[in-house]
């Protein structure tokens, strides 16, 4: 692919990559850090409200994702998810923001929906289903989160969740998103 080509009159193409912290790069960027990611909340929110399944027939197995605009289609891969969780905002409903986008691209916090996957460790939470249903939770603020875990007895994967004085049982509902035995 090139930055911006043409595949037919008056379509423009570009092509974008999301880390596991949840920032957003032009794919082709060589040094990927905070200096060369996209940072306004406008743009990240205009780019992934659109956010969905590549469904185009082109690009599809580097770049499963796309956030349509007109005639540009913007074509996105990601390290883990395209959707990743980096704020808890407070207020009543507490809100998970993701992708730089502040409360415009946020969903309620489910605690009891959280799901650490067994091999990797990761911290999940949903997130809209066009975006892929299951959005990854950044790891500075999983480390911030994970004091609440409780452990089964016995066992080292967590069951149960204690959140603002409340006890939440793990329902581990999004195990069923990852392929393979380990994850039920």
């Amino acid at each position: 692919y090139v930055q911006g080509q043409s595949p037919e009159p008056r379509v423009r193409e570009y092509f974008y990559y999301i880390d596991h912290q949840g920032q957003l790069f032009l794919d082709d960027t060589k040094v990927k850090n905070f200096v060369t990611c996209f940072k306004d909340q406008a743009f990240l929110v205009f780019f992934f409200s659109r956010l969905r399944s590549n469904q185009t027939g082109r690009y599809q197995d580097g770049f499963p994702f796309l956030s349509p605009c007109g005639r540009e289609r913007n074509f996105l891969r990601c390290d883990d998810r395209p959707v990743v969780f980096s704020h808890l905002l407070p207020g009543d409903p507490e809100l998970l923001s993701y992708c730089g986008g502040g409360e415009r691209l946020a969903v309620a916090f489910q605690p009891e929906a959280l799901f650490v996957h067994p091999l990797s460790g990761r911290l999940y939470h949903p997130c809209p289903e066009q975006a892929g249903g299951v959005g990854l939770v950044r790891s500075a603020l999983a480390m911030e989160l994970s004091p609440a875990f409780l452990p089964q007895e016995g066992g080292r994967r967590p069951t149960h969740f204690e959140w603002r004085g409340r006890k939440h049982r793990l329902s581990n509902r999004l195990s069923e998103r990852f392929p393979g035995p380990e994850t039920q």
